[in-house]
């Protein structure tokens, strides 16, 4: 997701890694990585996000989410 983030690459490729290590250790299908990565991101915005933000800020994500998403089939496709 290319954005300005006060993230370094450096973090964020290590953060990455780890994830897909975990996914990878419990061999984990498409599937069930989904799921899991999908009730992390719920924990993460009800625990993390005011309440009144959540809604806006759920939407964004997914927004970027179907664009990144999408363009990169597309561009595989090319």
């Amino acid at each position: 997701m290319p954005i300005q983030s006060k993230y370094s690459n450096q973090e964020f490729e290590a953060l990455m890694q780890d994830v897909f290590i975990a996914l990878e250790k419990n061999q984990a299908d498409r599937d069930l990585s989904i799921m899991a990565l999908g009730n992390v991101l719920a924990t993460i915005f009800t625990n993390q996000v005011n309440e009144k933000n959540r809604a806006a800020m759920v939407d964004n994500f997914c927004k970027v989410l179907q664009k990144t998403t999408l363009s990169a089939a597309t561009n595989k496709d090319a």
